[in-house]
């Protein structure tokens, strides 16, 4: 790596009460999340966190694109601090995509009278094609595919607001109730290939950054599981030591600049790998 190569993740420590996540986290994970944590005692894959605030008119604070149940888990612990990779919030760096959720057994029977049953919520079925060009559209908050000539279309909400809470009754209709497949094509038939027992596929519409911004900043949250945000040049292994994440008597100056010496370290010992290519990992 040349030394006038700018890709080295920007990778800093950042206040935990600053951090606040784009979506809800799953709670069932969080506290199995901080034992985990604790016994490996290291923050093995960093947050990935975007800025909202100038830093200097206002006090800088961070939205979590991806690692909403680390930054919960550090939350509940106490920790004053995290380890973060900071990304600005924009193309070819951060891309936003979207993930659809493959939902198995009893699909058909349970979900379509839980969902008529949503106040403000309208459901109608029309022919797939009409039902994704709705979804293209903005027409419709998701339409719930039944099979290749079959969709339920799911509308309801005036503003982004509005539609985000009804997105949010949605998805907690079957979160916990039905298992379901997180997938990225917005086939049936191809999300079958790959998993048997889907029954029935749930697609989002693709959301703009700027819609993800404006929702965390007024404190609201997207269901879990639909944002997929591919980062370029994403940090992982590590492997911070969780003493000065837990530490409350070092400031947080003192800790960035300890990670930028022990970054610099790595890099010169050449324990740093760049992936150009897309990689695949059997240790996670």
């Amino acid at each position: 790596m040349s030394g006038t190569d700018v890709r080295l993740p920007d990778l800093r420590f950042v206040p935990v009460e600053s951090v606040f996540p784009h979506e809800y986290h799953d709670l069932q994970r969080t506290l199995p999340l901080v034992e985990k944590l604790r016994e490996s005692g290291v923050l093995r894959n960093p947050p990935i966190v975007t800025q909202v605030g100038d830093g200097h008119r206002v006090e800088p604070r961070w939205v979590v694109l991806d690692g909403a149940n680390r930054t919960t888990a550090a939350r509940a612990a106490g920790w004053p601090h995290i380890v973060a990779q900071v990304v600005r919030y924009e193309t070819p760096g951060v891309q936003l995509f979207t993930w659809y959720h493959g939902l198995t057994r009893g699909a058909r029977r349970d979900l379509e009278p839980a969902l008529a049953a949503i106040p403000g919520l309208a459901t109608t079925h029309e022919k797939h094609l009409h039902a994704r060009a709705m979804l293209a559209r903005r027409e419709a908050l998701a339409c719930v595919v039944l099979d290749e000539g079959d969709a339920l279309v799911l509308q309801g909400g005036r503003s982004l607001h509005e539609r985000n809470a009804l997105l949010n009754e949605i998805v907690r209709v079957y979160q916990d109730r039905m298992p379901y497949i997180r997938v990225t094509t917005d086939s049936l038939t191809q999300a079958r290939h790959e998993h048997p027992e889907i029954s029935a596929l749930v697609v989002f519409p693709r959301f703009d950054p700027s819609e993800v911004i404006e929702l965390a900043g007024s404190g609201e949250h997207l269901p879990a599981g639909i944002t997929r945000h591919l980062i370029q040049w994403r940090a992982l292994r590590l492997n911070v030591p969780l003493d000065l994440c837990m530490d409350t008597a070092m400031p947080i100056e003192r800790k960035n600049e300890w990670l930028a010496k022990w970054l610099g370290d790595r890099l010169v010992t050449r324990q740093v790998r760049f992936y150009e290519e897309p990689t695949v990992m059997f240790d996670e």
